[in-house]
């Protein structure tokens, strides 16, 4: 009798050469799905090109310290996350880290993508010597603010504005985002 076990093919793995287009069109699929209304007519012009070749030079002429990684069901990339270190302004003090993007694809959101993504971004500035992460959120995401919030983080007073696009009236859309941050 042979017994078969269940068990999910996913994994977190370092990006490599050839994952730059699938982590373009997951990082436009994820803004699209979470701020799509927030950004509107912002994510119908943005260049899938020259982000994809930011992606690659990301993932091949990193600056120092910075990582891409992807989440894998089977063999495709179905999420990424990207993280840089913070220098310490005291040098008697650790640095820290800043996760500069973390998206998964919509259709497989909620199926722990994000968390072996942010865990493997932890392990990776922790080795660096990091003692903290933090990272932005969106006013108004909600799902962000909870997933952050289940794994630690927490919001704390600075908040940024950033110009988004324009608007239909020729003026500058901005967007709000606030910092969330935890000890790691």
């Amino acid at each position: 009798m042979t017994l078969f076990r269940e068990s999910a093919d996913v994994s977190v793995r370092p990006a490599v050469p050839g994952d730059e287009a699938a982590i373009a069109d997951a990082q436009v699929a994820a803004w699209r799905g979470a701020h799509g209304e927030l950004l509107g007519g912002a994510l119908d012009v943005l260049d899938i090109d020259a982000m994809t070749q930011q992606w690659a030079a990301a993932i091949t002429a990193p600056p120092a310290g910075h990582r891409v990684l992807v989440a894998c069901a089977g063999a495709t990339v179905v999420g990424f996350a990207s993280v840089a270190p913070v220098p310490s302004a005291d040098p008697m003090q650790p640095p820290g880290g800043v996760l500069l993007a973390l998206e998964v694809l919509p259709d497989h959101q909620r199926s722990g993508h994000g968390s072996r993504l942010l865990a493997a971004c932890v392990d990776l500035l922790r080795e660096d010597g990091a003692d903290q992460l933090q990272t932005w959120v969106l006013d108004g995401d909600a799902a962000r603010a909870q997933f952050l919030a289940g794994a630690g983080l927490g919001p704390d007073e600075t908040v940024r504005e950033l110009a988004s696009g324009p608007l239909p009236d020729g003026s500058e859309r901005t967007v709000r985002e606030h910092r969330w941050w935890a000890t790691i």
